[in-house]
């Protein structure tokens, strides 16, 4: 996934070889993550696709299968990992995601402090912001979750950029190995109050501190919290939209309150015209993906006064 270890680089122009972590694309809606092996076969309903077939191939190729059918082999970047990952637990999606690695202000050489790890959705964008000389230190109290994201971590080539600890943070706070050495701090915990105190430590001077929580009720009691220690306190919510653009019949195309998204836009009269027409023409509407409220990020930076 990302130019660590130069004999292993992964990159779009990079040929794909035997032990690879490819993602299979077969439509928008339908990817697997799957490791390449000399004598693997996929097999599906575009047929049978022979590992073998792709060593050799560039990341982005088309592959096809005896029948004629075709699949796209592409690398596996966070914004696809996070779409193919194992849910262990509910994952930040890319609008959330996108939103944490620019307020965090992440740059290569950051340390991170993450806290919980889940399914680790999060931690290959933040790992992917920070490389290749910074590091993202990440804590699940739940040991086998801990070990899944480990194992994780080694498939997608994050495994020098990611250290994974098994640690309550709410009960224990962050190691003190890690005392004033974090750059930033993202949060994701039932109760993110009784972490601040010891984020706020870790932190070096100017530090960001990000808080995800999916009741606007956690929030209050957090930013009560982050008051103490933390200024420019903000939270938002990230909602995202979706759309289908197609060509189409205006009549025939409409949105769940029978109304056609393009049509919205236009003046009366046009409208009228156009639908009794019945003209083919490129139109948009909202579609099934609509993702919307998953939760509340709050930032705030560290108070330098104290």
């Amino acid at each position: 996934m990302l130019p660590i270890d130069p004999t292993k680089k992964l990159s779009f122009n990079r040929r794909i070889a035997d032990g690879d972590l490819v993602i299979v694309y077969e439509r928008y809606d339908t990817m697997k993550p799957i490791k390449v092996s000399e004598k693997g076969v996929l097999q599906n309903r575009f047929g049978m696709f022979k590992h073998s077939d792709w060593i050799g191939k560039q990341f982005g190729s088309k592959a096809f299968s005896s029948k004629g059918g075709f699949i796209y082999l592409l690398a596996p970047t966070p914004e696809l990992w996070t779409l193919v990952l194992s849910h262990r637990t509910q994952i930040l999606y890319i609008a959330d995601i996108s939103f944490v690695v620019m307020y965090l202000e992440l740059v290569p050489g950051c340390v991170v402090l993450e806290s919980g790890t889940g399914s680790g959705s999060l931690t290959t964008s933040l790992a992917r912001a920070v490389a290749p000389t910074g590091h993202v230190h990440t804590f699940d109290f739940h040991e086998q979750r801990a070990a899944s994201a480990r194992e994780d971590f080694e498939r997608t080539g994050l495994s020098s950029l990611v250290t994974v600890g098994v640690r309550d943070i709410q009960g224990e706070g962050f190691p003190d190995q890690l005392l004033g050495q974090a750059d930033s701090v993202f949060l994701d915990l039932p109760q993110p109050w009784l972490a601040i105190p010891s984020a706020a430590k870790m932190l070096q001077q100017d530090g960001v501190l990000c808080s995800f929580s999916p009741c606007i009720e956690q929030v209050q009691k957090s930013c009560e919290a982050l008051k103490l220690y933390f200024t420019d306190i903000r939270t938002f919510e990230v909602l995202l939209q979706t759309y289908e653009v197609r060509e189409g019949n205006f009549g025939s195309w409409q949105d769940s309150d029978g109304a056609s998204s393009f049509l919205k836009g236009c003046k009366k009269r046009q409208r009228n015209n156009l639908e009794a027409s019945g003209t083919q023409t490129v139109i948009a509407r909202r579609n099934g993906e609509t993702r919307g409220h998953t939760g509340y990020l709050t930032f705030a930076r560290l108070n330098c006064s104290m």
